[in-house]
């Protein structure tokens, strides 16, 4: 039986329909969102392991290119590998949904959304979180849900509740919000140097559209709702569990706060092996998993009752104190820029390289019709940033993280008009103790200032956590690994001296009021500037000339009727031209030329060659010119490019000459003097002259 419920967000309708499609997952949804339609499916397997730390939860979010009338770009006519669009999606499901899935259930789960159909105007990923919620709240899988998203974008001043991608493409502010009914739980988004009260209106007109969506889904599950599997509690209990704690915890409480990420470590790692020694009899293979789950609790609760009670933290600083921080530029010899940024015990060697319009990539998606990006971040995190060994492979953290960092410095690049150079940004994780993401941002607009990119302003990031015991709560500035692990929130701010560049939040509890966030916000403008502060110290403007290293870019404009005659019967003129002098080319139909230079020097010889071919021959002038036909009344001779002339045999010398080729030979530069255009605009040189002018 087909079931549908209707629910109105920012004006338009949201249907939810079940029923009809995939009955055999545990749970399916068909949602559509005026023409943008997602089915989403969640199923769970049928083993059940008991006593998992984890939720083996895995988001599969798709995009099928048949959905927007479009087959495939590329070889192979069939989706393959997902984008990096596609798992940007998958986590901003994923992450508001794994905290509401209950370790004890045990069972792998999937949640498939697939895009199937587009109108290119409503954007699908919004539908798909709401339809992927949905698809499990129905379901037979525990869920502590429901929970509902929204995208809200500020236009002219105005803040909308789910834009079309031409409002966002207009916007000044886009963020995604997901939340319960009782609260936000992740927000994620970019800006254009926006402030901190206009993203806590953004963030607050969310909540309302959130409510009615969670409401919804409560009714709809109502109706076609499953009664939900069984979890598999932990039967088994720890022998002298209290003894041991009580045996722990004042080792724990010395432990927990040696200074150093690794030294502290060691520490726990030996009270942990003294209690395991002490009590070993009472400790079985079976119930290993409860004395590690003890310590953790542990260190769980000392760490967070020394920061609400002490306001003092594992590595002793204050609760808005930055961790030390030095900046370095021209760490790399041949690089076209690049920086080398420490705060703490995280480090980022960050590359810039520029790059010119063949360098760009093009995305090919269900969006809209092709583009083509000339910005690129990417960020790699490599085992040994932490110590470990381990493949080396880019994950969808890798994607995600290099994602935030890319909006943050997105919102101050030139324009490509200004600026006509593809750039892209290598982030090297070399050391990571909390937030290497926002240590790539830092570390990426050094390097773009040391390439000499003429960004409008620099950009900074910083990590803030909270602590709370629901009475009383504590922001953290510049958060450690371990204080984002047993914390109650993850808060990163990207943005310039003026305002919010990227924003991204993610929320372990229940309630997290104005009070709070308006607190995290403001420390965390607080940090920002303290960490521009740094930075600019270091360099705090682009460097007046780009790397010898990178290409060179000469753009002009010629008269547009004169592109044919640049260009050349079959593009002779202009890959004549490339050819000579190793430079790349293009011209648009407005008449603006590009020319891409490995070497400056190539660049301006093209420049000089396309320049020549549209300056008219100027009678009296004495040129240089090549030989490039000899016959046997005289020579043709070129003065400009595209532009021969005719040196008559009588004009190469005083002196009687009876054959051309015993004066002159082809591929001979000579000089030659213009006498006359005459009136069909032939050329009539001199080579007489030309010698004659010198002796003057």
């Amino acid at each position: 039986m087909i079931e549908k419920i209707k629910i109105n967000i920012g004006g338009r309708d949201l249907v939810m329909e079940t029923g009809r499609m995939a009955k055999q997952a545990n749970g399916a949804v068909y949602a559509s969102y005026e023409g943008s339609a997602v089915l989403a499916t969640a199923c769970c397997g049928n083993n059940q392991v008991e006593g998992l730390d984890y939720v083996p939860l895995q988001v599969e979010y798709n995009e099928k290119f048949y959905a927007a009338g479009k087959i495939p770009g590329g070889f192979l006519k069939r989706e393959s590998r997902p984008k990096d669009k596609e798992i940007l999606v998958s986590r901003l499901i994923d992450r508001p949904m794994r905290p509401l899935f209950s370790k004890e259930f045990g069972r792998e789960i999937q949640v498939v959304p697939t895009t199937i159909s587009t109108d290119q105007i409503n954007p699908p990923d919004i539908v798909a979180m709401n339809a992927a919620a949905t698809a499990v709240f129905i379901s037979d899988i525990p869920f502590n849900g429901p929970i509902g998203a929204v995208r809200i974008s500020s236009v002219d001043g105005e803040l909308i509740v789910n834009p079309t991608f031409q409002q966002i493409e207009e916007s000044e502010l886009e963020i995604i919000v997901s939340g319960t009914e009782d609260g936000i739980t992740m927000v994620e988004g970019g800006a254009k140097e926006v402030s901190e009260e206009l993203m806590l209106k953004a963030i607050d007109l969310a909540k309302g559209a959130i409510t009615d969506i969670c409401k919804a889904q409560k009714e709809f599950a109502a109706v076609v709702g499953k009664e939900k599997l069984p979890v598999a509690p932990v039967t088994l209990t720890l022998e002298k569990a209290e003894e041991m704690k009580a045996y722990a915890y004042p080792l724990l409480e010395e432990a927990c706060f040696v200074k150093g990420k690794f030294n502290r470590s060691n520490a726990i790692k030996d009270v942990k092996a003294k209690t395991r020694e002490k009590f070993q009899e009472y400790i079985t293979e079976e119930t290993d998993k409860l004395f590690s789950e003890l310590f953790e609790n542990l260190e769980y609760e000392i760490v967070r009752k020394s920061i609400l009670e002490k306001g003092l933290r594992t590595d002793g600083r204050a609760v808005d104190e930055i961790r030390p921080i030095t900046c370095e530029i021209d760490v790399l010899p041949r690089t076209h820029g690049s920086a080398l940024f420490t705060r703490g015990e995280t480090q980022s060697l960050a590359v810039t390289t520029l790059g010119t319009v063949y360098d760009e990539q093009m995305e090919d998606n269900i969006d809209g019709v092709k583009k083509f990006n000339n910005f690129m971040l990417h960020y790699n995190f490599p085992p040994y940033s932490v110590g470990e060994t381990g493949r080396l492979s880019t994950g969808r953290r890798e994607i995600g993280h290099g994602h935030l960092a890319y909006r943050a410095i997105k919102a101050v690049l030139p324009e490509k008009s200004d600026f006509p150079y593809t750039i892209r940004i290598v982030s090297e994780i070399l050391e990571s103790n909390g937030s290497s993401s926002m240590a790539t941002v830092c570390g990426g607009t050094l390097s773009l200032l040391n390439a000499g990119v003429p960004i409008k302003k620099p950009v900074a990031g910083i990590a803030m956590g909270l602590i709370t015991d629901g009475t009383k709560f504590t922001v953290l500035s510049d958060i450690l690994g371990e204080e984002d692990h047993l914390g109650d929130m993850d808060f990163k701010v990207t943005g310039t001296e003026d305002g919010i560049t990227a924003f991204q939040m993610d929320i372990k509890i229940d309630g997290v009021t104005p009070e709070i966030m308006k607190k995290a916000l403001e420390q965390a403008k607080k940090g920002r500037l303290h960490i521009l502060e740094i930075m600019n110290k270091t360099i705090g403007k682009p460097q007046e000339n780009l790397s010898e290293y990178a290409p060179k870019i000469i753009t002009f404009t010629i008269e547009e009727d004169k592109i044919g005659l640049i260009i050349g019967p079959g593009g002779k003129n202009i890959k004549g031209i490339a050819a000579k002098t190793g430079a790349d080319i293009n011209i648009d139909n407005d008449g603006k030329v590009t020319i891409y230079g490995r070497t400056k020097e190539t660049s301006e010889i093209a420049e000089g060659m396309i320049k020549g071919m549209l300056e008219e021959p100027e009678p009296g002038r004495i040129y240089t010119g090549t030989v490039k036909k000899i016959v046997d009344f005289g020579a043709f001779i070129e003065i400009l490019p595209g532009k021969e002339g005719l040196c008559h045999i009588s004009k190469l010398s005083k002196q009687r000459v009876s054959k051309v080729s015993d004066v002159l030979e082809v591929g001979q530069e000579i000089k030659v003097k213009l006498l006359e255009v005459d009136r069909m605009g032939r050329l009539n040189l001199s080579y007489i002259d030309a010698l004659e002018a010198d002796k003057k």
